[in-house]
């Protein structure tokens, strides 16, 4: 194979970063689909067939929504075939007629999820950026891309949460001040959760806004000013005030910095609502002179085109800017493309420099691919395939001009698709397979692939009695068989007990039958506290495809949808986990577990003896991207709780699981047993445990506590805590059950009682006590219905098994309890 062919064919077999998209709308959006291929609007797009980013092989329907000619039948021989260079090698990828009709029928036929799969399969995304600050007709969260892409990261749209805060009416009757303003914006943005699988960075479209000379030194009263121009304007509120954006824009400057967040600004064309002519990057040069923000990183999106050389230009003098050339590559013609992207490639550096001392972080990585693929996956698809294209006739040209060698072409290929991405939004893709990141390193006739040194992938589940257990296989194995196919589980698996690795009687489950444990790849996380390992969470298919019902993530899914579905609610949830630190001590010749100490309540010298731990501990969680908030000693002699931020239920609930993991595994690596096993016997009055049946404001002895913590507008109503959940339930099934108690109600129109300001336990004879025992307990779930419906019937005798045989077991064995260290 010769140097060319092996460039190209690297080319194609790598997985990108896409660090620049928005979201996918569903099938029947209003968004029209010829909006794939032009950003040219109404009358104009009649236009576009004459452009050489057209082809015209068929005669072609247009939706009404296009804006041409009411979307009939077109007969006007200057675009009655307009179809796009890229209508073909869609058709090709879908099998269907060559036409904007037929591709459209495919569509329909087809269904967004399939075609969905199927564009970002075959553009082999390994990330994706996505901002969501684009106002589209029924675009899908980002949650839903996750689904598609191993990894995907929002980027926040700095304008658009500034205008979601002004829709809004103020609680009290003063009004909008600048203060006020700045002290509600910044704190949201301060508020999002900063991480590699969420927030990776900021976005502005100042450009649209009054263009790109941005004031970095505005004044208060200029802002204020602007800020009442844009009240007055009346809603829906958008900002166009240039005072106004570039007091915006200073605001999150300062965030990002505390951050490190990159910001991406929109530069060169775009909609017919920008002024072109200030959007021509040069216009930043006093912000990036602005000593303040010398250490901000800023991303010039769009290949600045038409200004790519002064983009370029300002890439090479200024280390603070780096470049992204999405949408350049998919709206010009291919001639305009290669033109734009040598034109990036002129002065700014893809690699400055190398750090020997530390190759993980080697140089400032300076233009990155994006596709700015929006509303449709075919835009994602076309992105990928013409910039594979574009960036291979780029290197080949600097090849043969002997500006590369093909080794060096070799390189800048993948750290212009992915690595620099990866270092600069610092992206941690252990998602990642084996056959991602294969750009092969030529020496003479031997390709070099790089290796992750992982051994294992441990594939996580967790049980109806809230164990969490794991099957291994070899990354090979992983990565060739179980991805697709799930390793095999018994039956039984969701009957074992607390006390003993079988099937509860009453579960009715037996070791005949086998389901399959298939991959999350979305959750595959590198495990911090074990190297060469990698942990990912499972869910449970009678076959690939077809969810188990005893799947308690399944369980947890198909009852969040029906809130979202019915009531167009989503519930978000955090976890306060308390574990207990136990040493070793041998006595009397035998090894016993005993508290890591005996320190009150938030003491601080119980911190500081835990503080190697606890710092570990929160490292190795910030690198799975799980959020904490806070940690302190409990009450409990060794007894700690750690707080986690909020997110969707879901995905709270795995977050659940893998802290549990953490907390266990980084004890054991100091030599101590970490354990989550509470004893019913705490739900007593007077232990801030919630023994009645109540709830109140502020209020600890209730089981149910609304919360207004610091920041929050006094009387209102931030959070709800509860209780009565504790560390021997599945994350997942307890989350299911508060959603389908809420459910019931909403469906009855219940309303809550009076909230309890006194003490419950000074209120015995007026309140009813929740259950006493774990006995009382399943007797009360025994005689309720509602969860039938919302668990699933065989699910729920699992569960009343499993904890009908531990009643059973532990009233007969009083010290048994004692060994639940071991399992919780």
């Amino acid at each position: 194979m010769d140097g060319f062919s092996q460039l190209r064919e690297a080319i194609e077999k790598l997985e990108l970063i896409d660090g620049h998209a928005h979201n996918i709308v569903a099938i029947d959006s209003s968004f029209p689909f010829i909006k794939c291929f032009s950003e040219a609007h109404a009358d104009a797009l009649s236009f576009a067939s004459h452009s050489l980013s057209f082809k015209m092989p068929a005669l072609v329907r247009l939706p009404r929504e296009s804006g041409i000619h009411g979307g009939r039948w077109c007969r006007d021989p200057r675009w009655e075939v307009v179809v796009v260079r890229g209508m073909r090698e869609i058709s090709e990828l879908y099998g269907c007629e060559p036409t904007l009709h037929g591709i459209e029928d495919y569509r329909r036929c087809s269904g967004l999820e399939s075609v969905t799969s199927t564009c970002l399969g075959a553009a082999r995304f390994s990330g994706v950026l996505i901002d969501d600050g684009l106002n589209l007709d029924k675009k899908y969260e980002i949650e839903w891309h996750r689904s598609y892409v191993p990894f995907v990261g929002r980027i926040l749209r700095i304008e658009h949460l500034a205008e979601k805060i002004l829709e809004e009416d103020l609680a009290d009757e003063a009004g909008w001040t600048l203060e006020k303003f700045t002290e509600i914006f910044v704190s949201k943005l301060k508020s999002y959760p900063f991480t590699i699988n969420a927030v990776v960075g900021l976005k502005s479209i100042a450009a649209y806004r009054g263009g790109l000379e941005i004031d970095t030194d505005i004044s208060e009263t200029e802002a204020e000013d602007g800020l009442f121009k844009v009240l007055n304007a009346g809603k829906p509120v958008r900002i166009a005030n240039k005072k106004l954006i570039d007091y915006i824009f200073t605001c999150s400057l300062e965030v990002a910095m505390c951050f490190d967040l990159p910001m991406q600004i929109h530069t060169g064309f775009g909609d017919t609502d920008q002024d072109l002519r200030t959007s021509n990057p040069l216009h930043l040069r006093k912000l990036l002179e602005d000593k303040r923000f010398s250490k901000c990183r800023f991303v010039l999106l769009h290949a600045s085109y038409p200004f790519s050389k002064e983009a370029s230009y300002l890439a090479s003098v200024y280390p603070q800017v780096y470049l992204d050339f999405g949408l350049g590559v998919l709206l010009l013609s291919v001639n305009g493309m290669i033109s734009a992207v040598k034109e990036l490639l002129h002065l700014a550096p893809i690699k400055k420099w190398d750090n020997e001392e530390d190759p993980e972080n080697d140089g400032q990585h300076q233009v990155m691919f994006s596709t700015d693929g929006f509303a449709f996956p075919e835009a994602f698809y076309l992105g990928a395939k013409r910039a594979r294209e574009v960036v291979f006739s780029v290197l080949r040209d600097s090849c043969d001009d002997g500006d590369l060698s093909i080794s060096e072409a070799l390189e800048a290929a993948k750290d212009i698709f992915a690595d620099n991405a990866i270092h600069f939004y610092k992206i941690n893709l252990s998602v990642r397979s084996d056959k991602t990141n294969t750009v092969p390193h030529s020496v003479g006739d031997v390709n070099v692939v790089p290796q992750r040194n992982i051994a294992f992938v441990r594939l996580i589940w967790v049980d109806t009695s809230g164990q969490c257990r794991c099957r291994v296989v070899p990354v090979k194995r992983f990565h060739d068989v179980v991805k697709k196919n799930g390793v095999g589980l018994t039956f039984a698996c969701m009957g074992m007990t607390s006390f003993m690795d079988g099937p509860a009687a009453e579960s009715m489950l037996t070791g005949t039958g086998e389901i399959r444990l298939i991959p999350d790849l979305s959750t595959q996380r590198r495990i911090p506290w074990a190297k060469g390992e990698e942990m990912v969470l499972a869910d449970m298919h009678i076959r690939p495809g077809e969810p188990w019902e005893y799947c308690p993530r399944e369980a947890l899914r198909r009852v969040a949808k029906v809130l979202k579905d019915e009531f167009d609610l989503e519930m978000n949830a955090g976890f306060e986990k308390e574990f207990y630190l136990l040493k070793p001590v041998t006595r009397d010749g035998k090894e016993e577990w005993v508290p890591f100490d005996s320190t009150p309540y938030c003491s601080t010298s119980s911190f500081d003896a835990a503080a190697p731990i606890l710092q570990e501990i929160f490292a190795a969680l910030q690198s799975l991207d799980i959020q904490t908030e806070q940690v302190h000693a409990e009450a409990g002699k060794g007894q700690f709780e750690l707080a986690l931020s909020h997110t969707v239920c879901t995905y709270a609930a795995d977050n659940m699981v893998f802290t549990c993991e953490v907390i266990r595994g980084v004890a054991r690596k100091h030599g101590l047993l970490a354990t989550f096993a509470p004893n019913y016997d705490r739900i007593q009055p007077d232990t801030w445990s919630g023994a009645y049946q109540c709830w109140g404001k502020e209020n600890r002895e209730a089981p149910l506590r609304t919360a207004c913590p610091p920041g929050i507008a006094d009387g209102l109503v931030s959070n709800f805590e509860i209780k009565s959940f504790d560390g021997c339930a599945n994350p997942h099934l307890g989350l299911a059950s508060i959603i389908a108690a809420g459910i019931d109600g909403l469906r009855r129109h219940l309303s809550l009682p009076q909230p309890v300001e006194a003490n419950p336990s000074s209120l015995e004879d007026e309140l009813q006590r929740l259950p006493q025992s774990l006995s009382e307990s399943l007797e009360a779930l025994r005689i309720d219905n509602i969860f039938n419906e919302f668990l699933g019937q065989k699910l729920l005798t699992a569960v009343k098994g499993v904890r009908k045989a531990e009643v059973d077991y532990y009233s007969q064995n009083k010290e048994a309890y004692k060994q639940l260290i071991y399992r919780y």
